[in-house]
């Protein structure tokens, strides 16, 4: 089908809905010119509303030519003096621009975007919130702009937003931004659902490329879409205050709709879960806990490697050194609190209140640089070495336990086939020499050894298709309470 579709329908498609696309710019070039802020507060003018209606059938025929033959719309979608903010989920490619080009609501988007030639002059029409990168600012800027709109009275369009702030695979729904909710005034959560028998259109950071999935869907002779508006969600008054209480509790509204289990898991969560480093962390691995509570504290890992050094440093001072709670609290400079409780029994191995402090740098370095498995293994080692620079296979095991977050791991194989000369240590060149001749080191001497363990280890390939991995995702929103999973016990 898809040999005779490529060679038949696939060009045809393509060719239509570009001609779709260009059809429609001249008509959004227009309309755009000249407009500022007082104009666009204002109730459309006459040829505006024709242009509206315009642009709206020239996007519906390109949709048809894609092979969205019907768009199936449940429920009523609310006037902008209802709901200001239409919050869309799940979140699974771009052709969840579908109901974008259906509404013309507003959008946040990147501020390049607008710079993309076609693309950008029909973006610039619906009258996005713009997000610039360059600003350090543009976060807080953008929170404020979505609050006055929203508190406009419908003076404004009605902003879209998919608050799950990435593509998934519609499995279930991952934490939910605030930044929809903080304005504190009613949405109106909109489900999308595409009942395909194969699945051509989810697009994430796993899986087909972007041409690909445009590829395989315009090969399809129908493509289904369902676009859902559920009733409009009031906030209370303790939702107003608490935009994460309001987020949750619209998020599972969403998901009984959809049918669907929810995940405190978040985006980061699961680039760390699915990172390309040559170390994958099993489904049975602290690590995402672990992050989670770095980001509870108000660190942020990707901008942590300034802190990471100083942790490091103080931390090889120290040497073997254990710290107790009070101790632990002076040396990251937080305060004791539930968090730091929870974070520092991930790490109390045997419960006796004390932790290696090693043990959390090498953590902290896993989460800071998921990918970059070598560097941390290379500070592990700064971390553990004795006087020759060498480490022992206990020290290797308490590493890699370390860095895969997992309480049992057999280093035998790998710590043997690096210790060629059967020294009984290792330094960190002879590990490095070998982890570029055997860069799949992990699935052949670890991952290959402990298939099937009583440990749980698995590698992360056996996740999922195409983005969110079903082994980091709760079965229900109740598994939020079970006790923390320690590294080791």
């Amino acid at each position: 089908q898809i040999a005779f579709m490529t060679l038949t329908l696939f060009p045809i498609r393509l060719f239509f809905a570009a001609f779709m696309m260009l059809l429609a710019w001249p008509f959004a070039f227009i309309a755009s010119m000249g407009s500022d802020e007082q104009e666009l507060e204002k109730p459309l003018s006459w040829w505006r509303k024709v242009v509206d209606i315009l642009l709206k059938a020239i996007m519906r025929m390109m949709w048809l030519a894609g092979g969205f033959h019907w768009i199936n719309v449940k429920g009523r979608r609310a006037l902008p003096a209802e709901a200001a903010i239409l919050t869309v989920a799940p979140h699974s490619s771009y052709f969840d621009a579908i109901p974008v080009t259906m509404t013309f609501a507003s959008i946040v988007m990147k501020a390049e975007s607008k710079d993309i030639p076609v693309w950008g002059t029909l973006i610039k029409y619906i009258r996005p919130v713009f997000v610039s990168r360059s600003d350090q600012d543009s976060r807080r800027k953008t929170v404020e702009e979505i609050k006055r709109r929203a508190q406009s009275d419908g003076k404004w369009p009605q902003i879209m937003i998919f608050p799950e702030g990435t593509c998934t695979n519609r499995s279930c729904l991952i934490t939910f931004k605030p930044g929809a909710f903080i304005p504190g005034v009613p949405v109106q959560p909109v489900v999308l659902r595409y009942p395909n028998k194969l699945d051509t259109i989810t697009w994430t950071w796993q899986g087909p490329g972007a041409f690909e999935i445009l590829w395989l869907t315009l090969c399809q002779f129908h493509n289904s879409v369902e676009i859902e508006f559920l009733p409009v969600y009031i906030p209370s008054e303790e939702e107003r205050k608490n935009p994460v209480l309001y987020a949750n509790n619209v998020r599972r509204v969403m998901a009984e709709a959809l049918g669907v289990p929810v995940t405190d898991y978040t985006f980061e969560d699961c680039q760390l879960a699915l990172a390309e480093g040559q170390l994958r962390l099993p489904s049975d691995t602290c690590l995402l806990e672990f992050a989670k509570l770095v980001r509870s504290l108000g660190l942020k890992p990707e901008t942590l490697e300034d802190g990471l050094d100083k942790y490091a440093a103080s931390a090889m001072k120290m040497k073997k050194e254990k710290l107790d709670l009070k101790e632990f609290s002076a040396y990251l400079e937080f305060p004791v609190s539930q968090t730091l409780e929870n974070m520092f029994a991930l790490f109390d191995e045997n419960e006796d209140g004390v932790i290696d402090i090693r043990e959390f740098v090498i953590a902290l370095s896993v989460v800071c640089k998921p990918s970059k498995t070598l560097e941390t293994i290379q500070l592990a080692f700064q971390l553990y070495q004795s006087e020759g620079g060498s480490v022992t296979e206990e020290d290797l095991a308490c590493i890699l336990k370390t860095a895969m977050g997992v309480s049992q791991i057999d280093v035998t194989h790998l710590f043997r086939a690096v210790d060629e000369e059967g020294k009984g240590k290792i330094t960190y060149d002879d590990f490095y020499t070998f982890a570029v001749l055997h860069p799949h080191f992990a699935e052949e001497y670890l991952y290959a050894d402990q298939m099937g363990a009583e440990s749980g280890l698995e590698t992360s390939s056996l996740s999922a298709p195409n983005g969110i991995c079903t082994d980091f995702s709760p079965d229900s929103s109740g598994d939020r309470r079970k006790p923390l999973q320690k590294k080791l016990n």
